[in-house]
């Protein structure tokens, strides 16, 4: 565990420290400023210690008015270097925030689908935010805690010229300053980490919590939800105290030992002035510097305090970013004229498609076989597991095959460039998720530029146009998230006129009417009658009225094709066909409908 540890340190340290190089302009001018700001800083003390020497002890005005007047332009570059230094310090900062922020997005768009069904949307949330706020915060003090150690350095070489014995007494405290921090650091960090990974658990929960709100009040699980929020917290609460712990055990001892310089200094340094071996302008000058030392020592202590906890986060964040993409783009994947698909019809084949979901040793397709010719419909039945859901995730490669080929036009799909592949099929989900945006926004998301009147067209196609405009601002009406102020065939047909406004050749519909009420379900199955016309189609359906809009039926049992076939045709020659339709058809309170006895004609 603590070599694993040690790995990921290293790992976000080197992100940290690739993501400021990016940022070198912005950097190297804070850096430069910290540069003018400590000469500037450093000179003070001995410009000071000329006030005095020459001039007050040696009463001449001219002298005095002179060094007073040098202190007073050092104080003033030291104040614009200052400004200088913290605005491109915040600047490179907040762009390295930006730049993290937009990779990890980009990166996540481009992982593969079984990474996002398995990932928890809370810690992919807390990686986004508080991590990258962690390291930005980080960066942000970098340029600042290199002057504050620049400072120390310059600091510590002129006190050994001022007087080598005084520089002793003042620096020997500093090695083990040094080791403490590099102790404090070697022990925060596991702490920290796990710090981070309770706030990623509470933000999921959160997440959950909030989107599954109509199950939690449906349930009247709200005590239950309140109950684990308040496990979570108390995790967090937990770590955050070890945190403290370490803090409060470790910092004072690193406070402690720059501020017993000045002690031994005024005692020793004293005596030396007394004695007339130490002039009392280089005793104030030496007391300057040893003042000077304290700040920024306790400067390095904060960032030594910040860095375990940048550091855990940013090898939170380096753990997506280094995640390499399954489903990708494979070397030679070919270019494809789209429109030129989009102008004849598109056939899709499987051949010996077996496939299997990570983890899981048995098959979900065994051998799968089935051939849709071009501009034809095709309804996937079958029961639950049986692969339907499979199928269709496999035709835009939300996954590969593990053996045999899926076609497109004769053409397999892995030799097809993703972006390509992804225009030729439009995709309507069981689970219709509406954006927070206006309607035309919604139905145009995978073409922003589109224009009004083809937004239209795909509306009046799925049969969403005529409610649309009865909304209070047509298409420009803002949607709640998820589609929630409207019904569940609304939000279908909008999600009718998303797939279609592309006008893609192979149109993939995953049970479109299943959150639909059966009393309304004429509506979208009108809709689906106009958008099938000239597209090879692919639905899964459980619904009769669905199920015979298709040209072909394929029933799925057990990963493999049970039977083939239109629907009457399976209706009357097959028993399971015709057994799993009655149970679907079927209401549990209506007990004359036995699944049994059911007739054909019900089912037609």
């Amino acid at each position: 565990m603590q070599g694993e540890n040690s790995k990921d340190a290293k790992r976000g340290t080197r992100l940290i420290l690739a993501s400021i190089y990016r940022q070198k302009k912005l950097t190297f001018t804070a850096l430069f400023a910290g540069f003018i700001w400590t000469v500037a800083k450093t000179g003070v003390p001995l410009l000071i210690e000329s006030v005095i020497n020459k001039g007050v002890v040696n009463g001449s005005l001219n002298q005095l008015f002179f060094w007073s007047g040098a202190v007073a332009v050092a104080g003033l570059v030291q104040g614009g270097a200052s400004g200088l230094r913290r605005y491109n310090a915040f600047s490179m900062a907040f762009h390295v925030e930006t730049d993290l922020r937009q990779r990890l997005f980009a990166h996540l768009q481009r992982l593969h689908m079984a990474f996002h069904d398995q990932a928890q949307t809370g810690q992919l949330m807390s990686r986004a935010a508080s991590d990258l706020e962690q390291v930005s915060n980080l960066c942000l003090n970098f340029p600042i805690t290199v002057s504050s150690a620049l400072i120390v350095a310059v600091t510590a070489v002129i006190l050994v010229i001022i007087n080598p014995v005084l520089a002793l007494l003042t620096l020997g405290t500093l090695p083990l300053f040094l080791l403490m921090a590099r102790s404090y650091t070697r022990k925060i960090g596991p702490v920290t980490m796990e710090l981070q990974q309770e706030l990623g658990k509470m933000a999921t929960l959160v997440e959950e919590s909030v989107v599954g709100i109509r199950a939690v009040k449906g349930f009247g699980a709200q005590e239950i939800i309140q109950d684990r929020a308040k496990e979570r917290a108390n995790g967090i609460l937990k770590k955050a105290l070890q945190f403290a712990y370490f803090n409060a055990s470790r910092m004072p001892l690193l406070y402690l030992l720059p501020a017993l310089a000045p002690v031994a200094v005024l005692w020793y340094g004293g005596y030396q002035v007394i004695d007339n071996k130490l002039s009392p302008g280089a005793l104030v000058a030496f007391l300057s510097y040893v003042a000077m030392l304290i700040t920024p020592l306790r400067m390095v202590g904060f960032f030594i305090t910040l860095l375990p906890r940048s550091v855990s986060a940013a090898s939170r964040v380096n753990e997506i970013l280094s995640l390499s993409p399954v489903i990708k783009d494979l070397p030679g994947a070919r270019h494809i004229d789209v429109q030129k698909w989009r102008e004849s019809s598109v056939g899709v084949e499987f051949s010996d498609v077996t496939f299997s979901y990570d983890g899981r040793d048995e098959p979900v397709l065994l051998n799968f076989n089935l051939k849709v010719e071009p501009g034809t419909s095709i309804a996937l039945v079958g029961a639950t597991a049986s692969g339907k859901t499979t199928v269709i995730k496999l035709i835009p490669r939300f996954y590969d095959v593990n053996s045999g080929s899926l076609k497109i036009n004769n053409l397999d799909v892995k030799e097809i460039r993703l972006s390509d592949l992804r225009k030729l099929v439009g995709l309507v989900f069981e689970d219709t998720f509406l954006f927070t945006d206006t309607v035309a926004a919604n139905i145009a998301f995978a073409l922003p530029n589109a224009e009004m009147d083809d937004i239209r067209r795909a509306a009046i196609l799925s049969g969403a146009d005529e409610f649309i405009n009865e909304l209070p601002n047509g298409y420009s009406t803002l949607l709640g998230e998820r589609g929630v102020t409207l019904s569940g065939g609304q939000r279908q047909r909008i999600a009718l006129a998303r797939a279609i406004l592309g006008d893609p050749p192979i149109l993939v519909l995953d049970d479109a009417t299943s959150a639909v009420d059966p009393s309304k379900e004429h509506e979208i199955v009108e809709a689906m009658v106009t958008v099938m016309q000239g597209r090879t189609t692919i639905m899964i359906a459980h619904r009769p009225s669905t199920i015979s809009l298709a040209d072909k039926v394929a029933f799925l049992h057990n990963g493999k094709v049970k039977a083939y076939g239109a629907h009457v045709e399976l209706l009357n020659s097959s028993f399971e066909y015709r057994h799993l339709l009655a149970k679907l058809e079927s209401e549990p309170d209506d007990s004359s409908d036995d699944p049994e006895v059911i007739s054909v004609e019900k089912l037609l």
